[in-house]
């Protein structure tokens, strides 16, 4: 029997744990600027067409989000 969840997953992030990890989807039933669906541990979903997607994977390649876990830590002393 075929499934009629329209999600198809390629990833999970961390994996590691039970505590529902984050997600990647591609929903081929949903219009094409909402085909990729990213889910959170917390319930929350993002949606982005493919070309968006495909810019988020360009620039990560690039090296220009090496600095975001820097710039997200808690100031020292905070």
């Amino acid at each position: 029997m075929a499934s009629t969840d329209p999600l198809q997953p390629v990833a999970t992030f961390c994996g590691k744990c039970s505590c529902g990890c984050p997600q990647l989807f591609v929903d081929h039933s949903a219009p094409e600027d909402q085909r990729v669906v990213i889910t959170d541990d917390f319930g929350s979903a993002i949606r982005m067409s493919l070309d968006q997607f495909g810019s988020l994977v360009a620039e990560a390649k690039a090296g220009n989000l090496d600095e975001l876990p820097a710039a997200t830590a808690a100031p020292a002393g905070a």
